[in-house]
């Protein structure tokens, strides 16, 4: 964090509302805003579009340095098949650390700056002036992910989902190169029970408090 910049670090597993809060949170503030998993989707349609093997790591890192951070599409980004490459190449080492290098870049944008993701904290920003972990239960994140799909009109299998969080969740936490957890200092907002606007009134109060020592 630099003296002109106000860094909130956000980090939680899948569908715990940790975006949703990030965005609310940026556009209250007009701080910038970063999905970082993006950075990993963008790498792996890189490889996609270009033909690459998803195995290479010299490949990959090479083409996550060439990721522009700006104009990242949700929508484009979020298919299925990304995902699925991304999870390839987000556990190489010469990936995470060409994207822990552009997000590093990108928190020190004035004024502010709010990343998410599933290491901010703890190692693309760990003196962030204010940090969340943003989690719920399995069986919530699986509902909430099931429901998002029956909304856009798609056929969804919650048994499916529930596993694939879970396997998911194994991946994340379990993985020797930054791994999900929460940072020592972060506040923890357990969505389980808890909905969006009340999540985001919490973290407003932390991070008001935090401002005002800091006027």
């Amino acid at each position: 964090m630099t003296n002109e910049t106000f860094t909130i670090a956000i980090d939680g597993p899948a569908a715990a509302g940790k975006g949703t809060l990030s965005r609310l949170i940026a556009e209250r503030y007009g701080f910038h805003h970063l999905d970082t998993g993006l950075t990993y989707r963008a790498t792996a349609k890189a490889l996609l579009d270009a033909g690459l093997p998803l195995n290479d790591e010299a490949v990959a890192g090479k083409i996550a340095r060439e990721v522009e951070l700006a104009g990242l599409d949700r929508d484009i980004l979020s298919k299925h098949e990304i995902g699925e490459a991304a999870s390839k190449i987000a556990v190489m080492p010469a990936v995470r650390r060409a994207l822990v290098e552009a997000q590093r870049r990108f928190s020190t944008k004035a004024p502010g700056t709010v990343l998410d993701g599933r290491d901010i904290g703890t190692v693309v920003c760990p003196e962030a002036a204010v940090k969340f972990y943003v989690t719920a239960s399995p069986e919530v994140r699986a509902r909430r992910r099931y429901e998002e799909i029956l909304g856009k009109g798609t056929a969804a299998d919650f048994d499916a989902i529930f596993e694939d969080v879970k396997r998911r969740d194994e991946r994340d936490m379990g993985r020797a190169d930054s791994p999900l957890k929460p940072a020592d200092d972060a506040h923890l907002l357990d969505t389980s029970e808890m909905s969006i606007e009340a999540a985001f009134q919490a973290a407003q109060s932390i991070i008001d408090a935090v401002l005002s020592r800091n006027a």
